[in-house]
């Protein structure tokens, strides 16, 4: 009977394990979830980058459609995803930057180095934004309508493909 009770916790471990690989078998890694999709934008109030004085997040994405975008000067990606900004804007494409979860004169030493392709940056230090916005990490770009509504969204660094994606989204 002893032998039996030594050998449960092996048995229980060896089930979880079968578990966790069917389920990772059977798992797109490519879904990304859009819960907001389709929802309001949230009504968020952020300090401006320049001067601090707060600024309604609808009021800066009013008259859409504009590209709402959570960057953060530490993230390599966003590194990446930074000429392509820089294009869209030379497009004339309206776009506001949310500084995730970053210190304001690191944001502020980023956009100097790299150029600023934002036509306002908002701070973003506690974090608030990227809850609200249900990122799972930083660079996210949203599309959002003339209405407040969110069109699309793209997670991680943004291509000139996917860019041009969410360009076509906002014709539609």
């Amino acid at each position: 009977m002893k032998r039996w009770i030594a050998v449960l916790p092996l048995a229980a471990l060896a089930a979880l394990a079968v578990l966790f690989v069917g389920y990772s078998l059977h798992r797109n890694p490519q879904v990304q979830p859009d819960a907001l999709v389709g929802q309001a934008a949230p009504d968020l109030t952020l300090p401006a980058l320049d001067g601090g004085r707060p600024v309604r997040l609808r009021e800066a994405a009013a008259g859409g459609p504009v590209l709402v975008n959570l960057f953060a000067s530490w993230c390599a990606p966003c590194e990446v995803e930074h000429p392509a900004l820089l294009a869209l804007k030379s497009q004339g494409v309206r776009i506001v930057g949310i500084a995730y979860k970053d210190a304001p004169q690191n944001t502020q030493a980023f956009l100097g180095r790299l150029g600023d392709p934002f036509g306002q940056v908002l701070v973003d230090r506690d974090g608030r934004a990227g809850v609200e916005f249900g990122i799972s990490g930083v660079p996210e770009t949203f599309l959002v309508g003339a209405d407040g509504t969110i069109l699309a969204k793209h997670a991680g660094p943004l291509t000139p493909e996917a860019a041009e994606r969410l360009l076509d989204r906002a014709r539609r």
